[in-house]
């Protein structure tokens, strides 16, 4: 029986190669409608999240606020984002969707999750299920360790 670390090796690997492929697939996707992954990920996050400030998107993508900027920068110039006041500090700046932003996420979203459902098609659905559950434990997991 394998002890602990050797599978958390078996782990590491498997996971490695799934996001590598996973990010090849989302470059190739995504970069055919005019936007980088990570400006992907940027309107992700504003769709998901709604309005954020510039640092609290750079914390929800887990990059720093310069690199942050300049993803917004080039999405501000698409015309996918708008800054306004915000509300509840006119001072400071909110990021939010343009309707061309939300809809060109759709889109690519829609892409993402065609592409997912033939990748698990033929795969039994009890396999699917254990799979999900156990990223999405690794990603609670994940992120308890980025938070301390």
């Amino acid at each position: 029986m394998p002890s602990n670390l050797e599978r958390a090796e078996e782990l590491y690997e498997a996971v490695n190669q799934l996001i590598r492929v996973h990010q090849f697939r989302d470059r190739d996707c995504i970069c055919c409608h005019d936007v980088s992954v990570a400006q992907c990920y940027a309107l992700e996050t504003l769709v998901k999240r709604g309005p954020l400030r510039l640092q609290a998107l750079a914390s929800e993508m887990y990059l720093d606020k310069s690199t942050t900027s300049r993803v917004v920068d080039s999405l501000l110039r698409k015309k996918y984002v708008l800054k306004a006041p915000d509300p509840s500090d006119q001072r400071a700046i909110q990021l939010s969707l343009t309707p061309a932003g939300e809809a060109l996420y759709q889109t690519i979203r829609q892409d993402l999750v065609t592409e997912e459902a033939s990748m698990i098609q033929h795969l039994p659905p009890e396999a699917v299920d254990g799979a999900l559950t156990l990223i999405r434990q690794l990603t609670v997991a994940a992120r308890a360790r980025l938070g301390s």
